[in-house]
């Protein structure tokens, strides 16, 4: 749905057939699933704090959509290592390098990529949550297939798969493991640096750099939407309000994709116990200070 709506066939084309290095670094999650966030955190940790950008996108670049954005991806970078985002599933993004995805429960990453499409790829509230639900992550399929995909591969040593939910309860642990993937300093600076730089106040004060401009005056033009709406990523919110929102059907919707497709295929019977069965975790103690805090918010990045 995100490609058809948003890329053209020729530049998600361009994108997967794109001449990577083995020290390029993509940043791969699900969309809604922490990509802008991410990208924050590995250009701050590269460049050891560059701010002076006008859109994450132009430093971090999106293989699929540089096409359609007359975006050269192998212009220089900034700083070492490259570093570009994608949506792709690992079957499809280029290859070789070095792969940092992070994870997100269905349920929140659904409710949150509705509340960003609606007004950028339909007009506001002219498409039902449930049929969303049902559209984008049960008939589509498109989680799944990245989710599993992925899966597949979480114990190479290539491929980072970091839990959303993780990140959020302990930022400097989350940003300590991407500097040790991506191979830059670990100095205690650097380090302090790029998690102020990515926690949701910074990100928030600085929202207009991880707004996806470009790609909203895109979807303004392909989807006939009113011009100069909001395109804001950075946003707070509740899980539990956010699970309020889905109802007993669409929760079970979702849950029967799961079984049909982790649990039929891994034996993952949900995504808690995926989350438990992650390469990478904090301790557990600070896990556990976390789950103290499940009403604490959760931004959309």
């Amino acid at each position: 749905m995100v490609r058809a709506a948003l890329l053209s066939e020729a530049s998600v084309e361009a994108g997967v057939e794109f001449a990577s290095r083995p020290t390029d670094v993509f940043i791969s999650p699900y969309s809604k699933c922490g990509t802008t966030w991410l990208q924050q955190i590995v250009h701050g940790l590269r460049t050891g704090g560059d701010l002076e950008f006008t859109d994450i996108s132009r430093v971090v670049p999106w293989v699929e959509s540089a096409l359609d954005s007359g975006i050269d991806l192998d212009a220089p970078q900034r700083a070492e290592p490259r570093a570009f985002k994608s949506h792709l599933q690992w079957d499809l993004v280029p290859k070789p390098g070095r792969y940092l995805v992070a994870v997100r429960d269905p349920a929140d990453a659904v409710l949150s990529l509705y509340r960003f499409f609606d007004g950028w790829l339909f007009e506001p509230r002219s498409i039902e949550l449930e049929a969303f639900v049902r559209g984008v992550f049960v008939d589509d399929g498109g989680y799944w297939r990245h989710l599993a995909s992925w899966w597949r591969h979480r114990h190479d040593d290539d491929v980072c798969l970091l839990a959303y939910e993780d990140m959020k309860l302990d930022l400097a642990w989350a940003v300590r493991q991407v500097a040790d993937f991506i191979g830059v300093g670990t100095e205690p600076e650097r380090l302090a640096i790029a998690a102020e730089q990515a926690s949701l106040e910074s990100m928030l004060a600085h929202h207009v750099k991880y707004d996806e401009q470009m790609l909203r005056e895109r979807s303004e033009r392909v989807s006939n939407l009113p011009a100069g709406s909001s395109a804001a990523k950075v946003r707070g919110g509740s899980v539990a309000e956010r699970r309020l929102e889905l109802t007993g059907d669409a929760r079970s919707l979702l849950d029967h994709a799961w079984r049909l497709t982790m649990t039929a295929e891994f034996g993952v019977a949900d995504y808690s116990s995926l989350r438990d069965a992650l390469p990478h975790r904090p301790e557990p103690t600070e896990r556990s200070s976390g789950r103290e805090k499940r009403a604490a918010n959760l931004s959309d990045w």
